[in-house]
């Protein structure tokens, strides 16, 4: 997904009762795409502002059925354009039904899809959008682009999500190892990008950028309101 000069903003919320309003919010801050939280017990690759959500929403009763619904909710929200893609884990799925779970989701409106604990050569019918890390080998680089469904997913940091001081000094070289072993693929940024700074820096290397922690932080804490704000203020750094 590229968005001609202009740089893609994914913001990622967790599925909840309240996620189809911040959904809007975000759009009308200057979001381009949205990735939705599937809940799950164990998620390894969280921080624990999102292992927090998660819990928050387990409790709450988001189940994966439910999460189903509040993603068509949410698309009803955002209208047909914006990409949704739900992000979750491997178990979720195998629980599920593989193919079950790819077929109502796009029902419910998902554009795609991110399993974050899903190895680029499983289940490769599943059409999802891949991730790279630092420590990903040019191989892999290189299997995950002719995967992956639209755009790569660069995993900033080595570990788990959360918002940083500093953008990660890795950044750099992964997206320059991976724009050279996939030049025709749009690379998007995530994990560690939380400040209107970080995003304008992370925005000269990529094509676009995904903030997870911080925007569920400010949701949590300034609704739908505060949400749209912080986009904005995102989307204004980037568009500099």
């Amino acid at each position: 997904m590229l968005l001609g000069r202009r740089k893609a903003l994914s913001i990622y919320l967790m599925c909840g009762r309240e996620t189809p309003a911040l959904a809007a919010a975000a759009v009308e801050g200057g979001a381009d795409l949205l990735e939705l939280g599937f809940p799950f017990s164990d998620p390894l690759a969280d921080g624990p502002v999102i292992r927090r959500a998660a819990e928050r929403a387990l409790a709450d009763g988001m189940r994966t059925a439910q999460c189903l619904d509040c993603l068509r909710e949410t698309r009803a929200r955002v209208g047909a354009d914006v990409p949704l893609i739900p992000m979750t884990y491997a178990s979720l799925l195998e629980a599920y039904g593989w193919e079950r779970f790819a077929t109502d989701a796009r029902a419910a409106g998902a554009t795609s899809l991110i399993v974050a604990d899903l190895p680029v050569d499983e289940h490769p019918e599943l059409r999802r959008i891949q991730l790279v890390a630092p420590t990903s080998s040019k191989e892999r680089i290189e299997l995950a682009a002719g995967a992956t469904d639209g755009w790569l997913y660069l995993v900033a940091v080595t570990g788990t999500t959360g918002a940083r001081d500093e953008l990660s000094p890795t950044l750099a070289g992964l997206a320059e190892r991976t724009r050279h072993a996939a030049p025709a693929t749009p690379l998007y940024a995530g994990f560690g990008i939380s400040t209107p700074a970080h995003a304008r820096a992370a925005a000269k290397l990529v094509d676009g950028i995904v903030v997870g922690s911080r925007a569920v932080e400010v949701a949590e804490e300034g609704g739908a309101t505060g949400l749209r704000a912080y986009v904005s203020e995102l989307r204004s750094e980037l568009d500099r």
